[in-house]
């Protein structure tokens, strides 16, 4: 059977046979040259949570990258423009240092991406078959530097410690774009594959700082082992820290199947969104008297109600509320939004949260309704948090 009959096989009875024929003579259709990417998020289109100064532990920022930031100075991380020119990105996440520290045995500085079990046993680890592994990345920064990578398994399906890879990379021209690519090997070792649930599992972590005897202080090992934390930073030679000129900028974070590092694939806003609001979802922000949701009041002053979340969270989220609110159904009082109670689906996903409303009155009608919203006040949130 030809090419072009695969094709349009493929593609259904809206595309010709004679079309897709036309095409390959004409040398316009051709292979796509970009594989699936394992990462979420990787063109730092999302960041919900929004800018942030003043970090100094670990947390998110950026959607679905963890700033592991232990004992390593004052850093702000925000969404920049500075981007690789012609390579179709509009942002980067940025960390900067501004306060300095010296290292102490618990520093360390990294930036974490993990997968759920689910997404990680495509790559078939634990059989004679497991698949290669690249990622790919953008990165500058303001002085060359030798960094290290470290990825993970952090569920391996037989039980037991994690596993662990440590690479070596070498930044070579201050204040320039530079891509990394990094190639390891799958895990063919019995035992040590993914199980297929959605906790955290493939995991890597791109290590940005010399770091103390805690995270630095053991072996690399440029091979699947038992990982013990002292390995993951050993290749870094700068500390982060050191000076308040420091600075990093990552974009095009793409993990895939396989040996070759191949095009970025850019994806909608839209459809990004929706991935990284499996993890994280956040409401609010946009005006004040921002609307929320509807309760029923069942005495005077307390009442509850049913927040539909936009996406299907990987598991029941934990919710908190921040800022200003007020719930009224004739005469608005400020209101305390507590009790975030998440009701799981049969796959142990969430669509709907409870939540009560505590007025600081007595004036709801028993049985009557109310509207909650935030009380003037731009800065309130809800948030809902379900991140690996």
């Amino acid at each position: 059977m030809t090419k072009a009959r695969d094709l349009a096989n493929f593609l259904g009875d809206n595309t010709s046979l004679g079309t897709i024929n036309d095409a390959y003579d004409a040398g316009t259709l051709v292979p796509s040259s970009s594989n699936p990417n394992m990462v979420i998020n990787g063109a730092m289109q999302i960041n919900q949570r929004g800018d942030q100064t003043g970090v100094t532990t670990v947390g998110y920022v950026l959607d679905r990258f963890l700033c592991d930031f232990v004992n390593v100075g004052t850093n702000s991380v925000t969404q920049d423009t500075d981007v690789p020119e012609g390579q179709g990105f509009a942002k980067s996440m940025k960390i900067a240092c501004t306060a300095t520290q010296a290292i102490e045995a618990s520093t360390r500085m990294q930036i974490t991406h993990r997968l759920e079990g689910f997404d990680s046993v495509q790559t078939k680890f634990g059989t004679s078959d497991a698949e290669s592994l690249t990622l790919s990345f953008w990165i500058k920064a303001n002085r060359s530097q030798t960094f290290g990578v470290n990825f993970e398994n952090e569920l391996p399906v037989g039980g037991g410690v994690d596993q662990g890879y440590q690479t070596s990379q070498t930044y070579t021209t201050a204040n320039t774009w530079q891509k990394m690519v990094i190639t390891i090997s799958g895990d063919t070792r019995t035992g040590k594959g993914f199980t297929w649930n959605s906790l955290k599992a493939l995991t890597f972590d791109i290590c940005l700082s010399e770091a103390g005897s805690d995270a630095g202080g053991g072996t690399a090992s440029a091979t699947w082992s038992d990982l013990t934390q002292n390995q993951k930073c050993t290749h870094n030679t700068e500390h982060f820290a050191d000076s308040t000129s420091n600075y990093f900028n990552i974009t095009g974070v793409k993990l895939e199947l396989g040996s070759e590092a191949t095009d970025f694939q850019h994806t909608e806003y839209g459809d990004e969104l929706a991935k990284c609001q499996r993890y994280y979802q956040q409401y609010g922000g946009g005006s004040a008297y921002h609307g929320f949701f509807v309760a029923g009041a069942y005495n005077g002053n307390t009442a509850s109600g049913y927040f539909e979340l936009s996406e299907r969270m990987r598991a029941a989220p934990t919710g908190s509320a921040t800022g200003i609110f007020e719930g009224g159904n004739g005469v608005a009082q400020t209101a305390t939004l507590t009790n975030f109670n998440a009701y799981s689906e049969h796959d142990g996903s969430c669509k709907l949260v409870n939540i009560r409303v505590s007025g600081d009155g007595s004036n709801y009608s028993l049985g009557g309704f109310l509207r909650v919203r935030s009380q003037n006040d731009i800065t309130a949130r809800i948030k809902f948090d379900a991140e690996l």
